[in-house]
């Protein structure tokens, strides 16, 4: 059962539905073969049969793979005009039979050479091939180069390669360790990465020139939401007030990051000024934890599984998870330069499906101990499993003698909201990393590209968002993304 089934076959299941065709889907069906007779139950069944299904414990089970185990003819993922002339036929048959009993009837009745020349007569199939063939067009290149920062925010980016969802798009991938962010930026702007694992914040301080030179730079998706938190050194056990922090140093891994917005923002509620009170240095990841036990900083706001990897050091402890600060919040996301999009369009949508894909496959909390096998060994994550398992299953020591159950520690939404952009761009400017009028729909709706992301979760099968903007919660203050200024102006502690 799958979208490349057979619909010529009358033992062939389409991939919507049941085996007999006389329900709306399969647990119907499942439903109606454990009663016996049609007045036991409104879920009666008649000529089924129960599919087995095999058991696969490497990877991900593509439909293609499953069906050729049942002994089904399938084409494969990597031939595209194969898959869209075999996704025609589905259309149409499911058009013209409304339930699998009926088509296959009709099948067994005919024959599938009098069938397919019987709907030729009214539907030109060839024609009907080459036009939806033409109009997706080929990929302009299917080898590319994608960095990632090894940490758990990049987990879509990351799990697509091992678990098969490049590869089911037509695509060769190439996902590339990167040390930090910095080097993230530099090869993307240079071209050596077609697309790349950014912080939210970095595609629009490149667009507007923060940091960089300005280049007009994307954000398709979001990789992951909430999924940090501030760990401290555990000699600072005694210090649970941010008001006792004056003088501590703390790490963030780049400026131009959500870590060091939301870090900012949490210590100016405490009356804390962020660049007088506390210093603040930049440091890749991978550094944090070392540097923690060395002492050098007291503690860091970092993705993760560097806040859990100080828990399982025995080096420090994790003080607040972000979502605590702000519930729901972007952090990682998928970019790409306009250039790129511009000339390679279909390559950008196959990549941009095999994204949401995967973020989709990552927000199952179902598959998160099947991701952190998958992601941890050292060319991805170089993490202990256990430390990955915590972090994306949300159960996990604390460093305080607890063992929390936060399911949402971490989580995957993929819809790039304006009101985000909007939110990162007032922060941007309350710290003077902007100046100057700023335009911040304008440009979030630029950067952001929500209306593509919600046209391919649609097509993926997902229900986006009805609107682009919302008001957000940080610290029990509301944030309305139609009055910036007024936000900016609202903080007693800032730069501008």
């Amino acid at each position: 059962m799958g979208a490349l089934s057979n619909p010529y076959d009358p033992n062939s299941i389409l991939w919507s539905g049941c085996p007999c065709g006389l329900h709306g889907s399969m647990l119907e069906h499942q439903l109606a073969e454990a009663n016996q007779t049609q007045d036991d139950s409104r879920y009666y069944c008649v000529n089924s049969r129960k599919p087995t299904m095999p058991a696969y414990n490497d990877g991900l089970p593509s439909a293609e793979s499953r069906l050729a185990d049942e002994g089904e003819d399938v084409p494969s993922w990597e031939s595209h005009e194969e898959v869209v002339s075999r996704l025609v036929d589905n259309a149409v048959m499911k058009s013209l039979f409304k339930t699998d009993m009926s088509r296959r009837a009709f099948l067994r009745t005919v024959g599938a050479s009098t069938a397919i020349a019987a709907i030729s007569q009214f539907i030109p199939l060839d024609e009907v091939k080459a036009k939806v063939i033409e109009a997706t067009g080929p990929l302009e290149k299917t080898k590319l180069n994608v960095g990632f920062v090894p940490i758990t925010c990049a987990t879509p980016i990351i799990m697509a390669h091992p678990l098969g969802f490049y590869k089911k798009y037509g695509l060769d991938v190439d996902v590339i360790k990167t040390a930090g962010w910095a080097v993230s930026r530099d090869k993307s702007l240079s071209g050596e990465y077609d697309a790349a694992h950014m912080l939210t914040p970095m595609p629009l301080a490149i667009t507007v020139g923060s940091g960089s030179v300005a280049k007009p730079w994307t954000m398709p998706a979001v990789e992951n939401i909430n999924g940090q938190a501030i760990t401290l050194h555990n000699k600072h056990k005694d210090k649970q007030d941010p008001k006792m922090w004056k003088g501590f140093k703390f790490a963030v891994p780049f400026e131009y990051s959500m870590h060091n917005f939301l870090l900012r923002y949490y210590v100016a509620e405490a009356g804390l000024d962020p660049d007088t009170d506390i210093q603040i240095r930049v440091l890749p990841p991978p550094e944090m934890v070392a540097n923690l036990r060395a002492e050098n900083v007291d503690g860091y706001l970092s993705p993760d599984p560097f806040n859990q990897r100080a828990v399982y050091d025995g080096v420090g402890f994790i003080y607040k998870l972000t979502k605590e600060i702000w519930p729901g919040h972007p952090c990682c996301a998928f970019a790409a330069s306009q250039a790129f999009i511009d000339e390679n369009p279909n390559t950008f949508l196959a990549l941009f499906k095999s994204i949401i894909d995967a973020t989709a496959y990552s927000s199952d909390k179902s598959n998160r101990k099947e991701i952190s096998a998958a992601i941890s060994p050292k060319n991805y994550l170089n993490q202990p499993t256990t430390v990955v398992e915590q972090v994306l299953t949300g159960r996990f020591a604390d460093g305080l003698g607890k063992v929390r159950n936060e399911p949402d520690r971490i989580d995957f939404d993929p819809f790039p909201w304006h009101s985000m952009g909007v939110w990162i761009l007032t922060q941007m400017k309350r710290w003077g990393y902007i100046e100057g009028d700023v335009n911040y729909s304008a440009i979030a709706e630029q950067v952001y590209l929500a209306t593509d992301a919600a046209d391919v979760m649609k097509e993926v099968g997902q229900t986006p968002p009805d609107a682009t903007y919302m008001n957000h919660e940080i610290m029990g203050k509301t944030f309305d993304p139609s009055k910036p200024e007024e936000y900016v102006d609202s903080f007693a502690i800032k730069r501008t």
